[in-house]
């Protein structure tokens, strides 16, 4: 029988458009945060898996993993580097529960980090456009360009007014008013998302998540009701997995079908024991806000065209019947790549723990749900906690 494995601890820096430190500071503070809250000492972690997407395309650096865990004190623990796009975090999650699962490891430390403006615009730029298929990279298609197209077809298809989409931007940043880490903290409404500059015909600005610094960590255990010292039992990991889709995405059959959403989905769903209706908080990776009602709609949460009805009644806010990304998501809370599938499990776990103040708590969440995208749907990375 596998080894139960709990969250002990989380710890986030604030995500910001331009921070002032570097990558393996900002890696350092998260990791120190989530030992802290774990009350495990370094000396007691046995593995140490860092998730970072760019730093060689953007700083130069390599070597991430042993330069963190030698600054943090974890001698003789193994370490090494995951990357996975914009689903690094959770993929590097997923390695660390997978250790402590397994029995190779009694406490894993994951770390996820990424220090985007380290680059300039244009160097950003073209390291994400290259997560793309490399013919579609080649004829000039990006991230935006798909996000665009498929929003087009989603409205299209489902007769939804814009609205649907600027609803989800509105609702994302009222969500990180009350979340001190997150990067944009003012409250937008549906008339400025509307308004603002096109990137993407139909989305807009508001519809499209920023680039960011930032890193988020965690402390995995074995489960027990609580450690030596007392120290209370975190959340329990119910369930993980993963799934890649077609990688080409003029290859897909239908736009607005992500295999990889679907599968991943399923696959949790059946190894937690649970169904969608289960779910009481759920982190959707709305790197556009389109994204966010496509993927309600593939893990079952909504049937097909619902997911934006939902979304003007209401239903996918704080106080809604599925409250979906309470911390302001990737379009609000921001997203460094490698770090952005951790700080969705970070804020799962507050939410679990019930230690949020009530402006932004969900009441009473005992199962939570997170999935973590790579590029435009070609690796799903879904995970299921619960209290």
């Amino acid at each position: 029988m596998a080894t139960e494995v709990r969250v002990s601890g989380v710890g986030m820096t604030p995500f910001e458009g331009d921070s002032q430190r570097p990558l393996a500071d900002l890696a350092a503070a998260a990791a120190e945060k989530a030992l802290a809250d774990a009350g495990v000492d370094p000396a007691d972690v046995d593995a140490l898996h860092f998730g970072n997407a760019l730093a060689e395309a953007l700083d130069e650096s390599a070597g991430l993993a042993n330069a963190l865990a030698a600054a943090l004190g974890l001698d003789g623990a193994s370490a090494d580097r995951v990357e996975n796009t914009s689903a690094t975090g959770a993929s590097a999650f997923h390695r660390g529960v997978d250790r402590v699962e397994s029995g190779t490891a009694d406490v894993a430390l994951v770390v996820g980090a990424e220090k985007m403006s380290a680059g300039d615009t244009r160097s950003v730029t073209e390291a994400i456009s290259r997560l793309v298929h490399r013919r579609e990279y080649a004829q000039g298609v990006t991230l935006p360009s798909f996000g665009g197209l498929a929003a087009g077809a989603y409205l299209d298809c489902h007769d939804a007014p814009r609205e649907a989409l600027a609803a989800v931007a509105a609702k994302n940043h009222r969500n990180a008013v009350h979340n001190p880490v997150a990067q944009f903290r003012k409250p937008i409404d549906v008339e400025d998302a509307l308004d603002s500059p096109v990137v993407a015909a139909p989305l807009r600005l508001y519809d499209c998540c920023p680039m960011s610094d930032g890193a988020a960590a965690v402390v995995l255990t074995r489960a027990t009701d609580e450690d030596d010292d007392g120290h209370p039992a975190g959340p329990r990991v119910a369930g993980t997995a993963s799934a890649t889709g077609t990688h080409a995405v003029a290859e897909r059959p239908d736009p607005l079908s992500i295999d990889s959403v679907r599968t991943a989905g399923e696959r949790v769903f059946d190894r937690a024991g649970i169904a969608p209706d289960d779910v009481d908080v759920a982190c959707i990776h709305d790197a556009f806000t389109v994204l966010e009602l496509i993927e309600l709609e593939e893990l079952g949460f909504y049937d097909p065209g619902n997911a934006w009805v939902a979304t003007l009644d209401g239903g996918t806010a704080l106080d809604g019947d599925l409250p979906v990304n309470p911390g302001g998501g990737l379009k609000a809370r921001g997203h460094p790549l490698g770090a952005t599938g951790l700080s969705q499990i970070v804020e799962l776990v507050w939410q679990l723990r019930g230690d949020l103040p009530e402006s932004r708590r969900v009441d009473g969440a005992e199962t939570a749900f997170a999935i973590n995208v790579a590029g435009f749907g070609n690796n799903s990375v879904c995970t299921v906690l619960r209290a």
